[in-house]
């Protein structure tokens, strides 16, 4: 079962990585941390930073860098205007898949 959970959460992680930023702006590590304590605990954190900047260059986040405690500058993510536009549209999306697949799974067509 672990592979397919695996399988099934490289089509949703960015809407989930989305949706997380949606609340509050965090960084990489913070996404990653909250991702486990939410039960994911398979993802690796090179995972996540992979996909922040994938949605960096596709102009759905805003970054900005925060002095850190501990070492370099933090790279601080935020939804912005077109990524709250992806992310209704990720919402509208899963909400029809998961529509069709209760169907499916009640045995209708």
């Amino acid at each position: 079962m672990a592979k397919l959970v695996t399988e099934m959460l490289k089509g949703t992680l960015e809407g989930i990585v989305l949706a997380t930023l949606s609340g509050r702006p965090a960084y990489g590590y913070e996404i990653t941390a909250w991702l486990r304590e939410q039960g994911f605990s398979d993802i690796a954190e090179g995972t996540v930073y992979a996909l922040l900047i994938r949605v960096e260059k596709r102009g759905l986040v805003d970054v900005e860098k925060v002095p850190s405690e501990k070492g370099p500058p933090r790279k601080v993510y935020s939804l912005n205007a077109e990524g709250r536009e992806y992310l209704e549209e990720f919402w509208r999306t899963w909400s029809f898949l998961t529509e069709r697949l209760d169907q499916l799974r009640e045995g209708g067509t």
